[in-house]
């Protein structure tokens, strides 16, 4: 039996880059078959496209919207900041995907409150429906970003947070597994750099990058979905996921993107809240890291949570975007393979059936 046979799985923030590309894995069959797949979000006009997308549809009728909860894959208006709404979604959930979240660093600088409700009360109203409730939900896997690794900007500082509170959420909760996934950021999603830099370019520069020296770890959504898969089969109770993946100097994505064109690059400086390079283990997390193949396992700080291994730990420093960088050539076959060269017909990142 498959780890998604005949399991009811909810998504927050599901209508986002990532919440389509998972769904659409979840609906492959590759993982199981299951018996629902809830998308959780406050954005109506998101879900009425993605359900466009999912029922193979051009335009909207009557038939799109109807028998909506008899359906295998069930849209929600709703929002983690509000525990009624948390409540009813997780009625009869086996496992919760939390993916609802204000990302944009700027934003989060301007607005901390409001990246405190989702990203901070969010997780907590979760914890605490399933607690007050009995919920019988199996697994709640937080979704975190390497900006929560010694964070310097708002959005990573709720992020760590998140990661501690749903790592706490085994003491509290003992009967439901929490655990998280950090990555970097993804290629070509929603508010990316990658669509930025095409835009600029498309209309004849400049290019604008922040410092000659900032790297980045960027991975494709898929390797952001497989980071989700990997730990709801494999990860502990408390454990954080994080991929392997090279990173990338900034100047060296955007000369790829110009090519040969006459475009000019201009650096502006940092931003607030932004770091030269992200850091995805810190020093302090290594020495309680451990080797799961293709990715990294940090095991959470509480004693009553750890569970010793006969292995060696594999890293002796933290892990951080300013190593293991990629080569001219390893970039460029990256975004050559997917397809994110500017020119190319970039795929819908929400498509089910292509």
């Amino acid at each position: 039996m498959k780890i998604l046979d005949n399991k009811t799985i909810l998504i927050t923030g599901g209508t986002g880059s990532l919440g389509k590309v998972l769904t659409k894995r979840l609906l492959s069959g590759k993982e199981g078959t299951p018996k629902k797949i809830i998308i959780l979000s406050r954005d109506e006009a998101k879900q009425h496209y993605m359900r466009l997308e999912y029922e193979n549809k051009h335009a909207a009728t009557e038939e799109v919207i109807y028998n909506n909860f008899k359906r295998l894959l069930e849209f929600r208006i709703g929002d983690v900041r509000d525990y009624h709404t948390i409540c009813s979604a997780l009625t009869n959930t086996d496992i919760v995907i939390n993916a609802a979240a204000l990302k944009q660093v700027p934003s989060c600088e301007y607005f901390p409150f409001e990246a405190v409700r989702t990203n901070i009360n969010g997780p907590e109203n979760i914890i605490r429906a399933i607690r007050e409730n009995q919920y019988p939900v199996k697994t709640v896997l937080g979704v975190s970003t390497d900006k929560a690794c010694k964070p310097v900007c708002v959005m990573g500082m709720t992020k760590a947070l998140q990661e501690r509170i749903f790592i706490s959420g085994n003491i509290s909760v003992p009967n439901t597994r929490f655990i998280c996934v950090r990555y970097g950021n993804v290629l070509a999603s929603r508010g990316s750099v990658i669509p930025l830099f095409h835009e600029q370019i498309k209309n004849g520069g400049p290019v604008t990058v922040t410092t000659k020296e900032m790297t980045r770890f960027l991975l494709p959504l898929e390797k952001a979905v497989d980071t989700i898969i990997a730990a709801l089969k494999s990860a502990k109770r408390g454990e954080t996921y994080v991929p392997r993946v090279k990173s990338i100097n900034m100047t060296d994505l955007a000369k790829a993107l110009i090519e040969d064109r006459q475009i000019k690059i201009k650096y502006t400086g940092i931003r607030p809240g932004e770091k030269y390079h992200e850091i995805m283990v810190s020093i302090e997390e290594a020495w309680r890291t451990y080797d799961r193949g293709n990715y990294y396992a940090i095991q959470p700080m509480l004693p009553e949570l750890i569970e010793d291994e006969n292995i060696v730990r594999p890293l002796k420093d933290e892990y951080s975007s300013e190593h293991s960088i990629m080569t001219t050539k390893e970039l460029d076959k990256v975004l050559t393979d997917y397809n994110l060269k500017v020119g190319q017909n970039l795929a819908e990142e929400g498509e089910f059936l292509r």
